[in-house]
């Protein structure tokens, strides 16, 4: 197999794996409310359109790139960070992930030539998001730290995909809280 050919595989599987989390995602609302048959109707439409859109949106690149480790290593420094000032000094997750948000925006400015420093805000940002969440989902600081080790995982393998459009990190982190959700769900059924 080409590289080329391997680099559009992983890219769109990659794609593939947002959609079915964003559908799951939707499913959920629907069944937390009890929805009726025109709910369900508009569901079904807005998955069609979110994977027609994935395929069709110039939304990546042709070369598959990756995010630094020694980058994505931030996600779970930011989501224990917001997870504790959330949790623990009860300050709420909204003004929380704020904080977190501003204290890895100014990082950058302890040495603005250096270029390692200036990729650390999203990171960071992006494990806020992850600590974030509610306490029925996220039991523990255990979840949080594997939670935000998938989501430094899915943006190392992300850096190409999804540039330009609003909510990646977020999506990102949703995706890393619901896969770690799924694989502890499924273990303890075992």
């Amino acid at each position: 197999m080409s590289k080329i050919s391997s680099n559009r595989v992983i890219r769109y599987s990659s794609l593939v794996m947002l959609f079915i989390i964003q559908l799951l995602f939707l499913l959920a609302i629907f069944k937390e409310n009890n929805s009726t048959i025109a709910l369900s109707f508009f569901i079904v439409l807005i998955s069609f359109l979110l994977l027609f859109s994935f395929f069709k949106s110039p939304v990546h690149h042709n070369t598959l790139a990756y995010e630094k480790v020694y980058i994505a290593v931030w996600v779970p420094i930011g989501a224990v960070s917001c997870y504790f000032l959330n949790h623990q000094f009860g300050l709420g997750s909204v003004f929380s992930a704020s904080l977190v948000g501003l204290a890895g925006a100014l990082i950058p400015y302890l040495n603005k030539k250096s270029d390692y420093l200036s990729h650390l805000p999203p990171a960071i940002y992006c494990g806020s998001f992850v600590g974030m969440s509610n306490t029925r989902v996220a039991h523990d600081i255990y979840f949080i730290l594997a939670a935000s080790i998938c989501t430094a995982v899915l943006l190392i393998i992300s850096k190409s995909l999804l540039n330009g459009v609003g909510g990646k990190l977020g999506t990102l982190a949703f995706a890393g809280v619901a896969i770690t959700y799924l694989i502890l769900f499924l273990f303890s059924r075992a």
